[in-house]
């Protein structure tokens, strides 16, 4: 779970979920009211999540999954991925720039 980096406050993770469905890159703390940004280390390994759909896809065309398969992938994967989600979160004090 990620940890405030100002009061050291370890967000639940119902917190976590909230706010990572916010527009805004910084995430307040529930405790202090600091802004905390995602690290640049998280945004890279949050970011490979986005390849499990297209290699479920490739590998329904490769195996021949049928479409139910297919579609329970999909699903656990989605649901697999928004449980994990906030375990991946590491905060900083700063914004980070991803390159």
């Amino acid at each position: 779970m990620p940890t405030c980096q100002n009061c050291h406050y370890e967000w639940t993770w119902s917190e976590t979920f909230r706010k990572s469905f916010t527009l805004d890159s910084a995430m307040t703390c529930p405790h202090c009211g600091n802004k905390q940004y995602i690290t640049k280390k998280s945004r890279k390994r949050s970011s490979l999540t986005t390849f499990i759909a297209p290699l479920i896809l490739l590998l329904h065309i490769i195996f021949s999954f049928s479409p139910v398969v297919t579609i329970g992938l999909l699903i656990s994967a989605c649901i697999i991925i928004f449980i994990s989600y906030p375990f991946i979160i590491q905060l900083s004090n700063e914004k980070e720039p991803l390159w």
